[in-house]
């Protein structure tokens, strides 16, 4: 007598890689979501006016900063950077609402490597991150994993 159940575990694997596809696309969420929380709020570098914003009105947060400004301001906006090591300041919100959440999934044999990420298509971003000749490192990458660390583990740990 032979009991065969090999189509029985193919569906119980099939079902189990459904569900680790769809945690890692929920963790590639939390990844953006940590990263639209890292790349907000306010920083302790030096105050600059905005490019392109002269003759506009004065903002609430414009009106704070005019103290540290140190110059007469005849119009436009001020923002205050990002200080070296800090994550970079908001100027434009181009880089803070670029991230998109990508998933990855590999099948070597009955192995399927599932790889949650997220991604940007801002130009400038590695010049953020790692810095350059002028301008010191502003890195984002690690504070954003580290927030989003433990709830990506709770997903990855509720029962199958």
């Amino acid at each position: 007598m032979k009991i065969d159940l090999e189509g029985t575990v193919n569906e119980i694997v099939e079902e189990i890689t459904y569900q680790a596809k769809s945690r890692a696309f929920r963790a590639a969420n939390e990844l953006r979501n940590s990263a639209l929380t890292v790349l907000r709020g306010e920083r302790s570098g030096k105050v600059y006016k905005k490019p392109g914003t002269y003759g506009s009105r004065m903002t609430k947060q414009t009106k704070n900063l005019l103290k540290d400004y140190g110059h007469k301001l005849r119009g436009g906006q001020l923002y205050r950077a990002s200080a070296p090591g800090e994550p970079p300041a908001n100027r434009s919100g181009n880089l803070r609402l670029s991230w998109r959440p990508q998933t990855a999934s590999e099948r070597i044999g009955k192995t399927v490597t599932i790889k949650p990420a997220i991604t940007t298509n801002v130009k400038y971003a590695p010049y953020l991150e790692e810095g350059t000749d002028r301008m010191a490192p502003r890195p984002f990458e690690d504070p954003i994993i580290e927030r989003a660390m433990p709830r990506i583990r709770r997903i990855f740990k509720e029962p199958y």
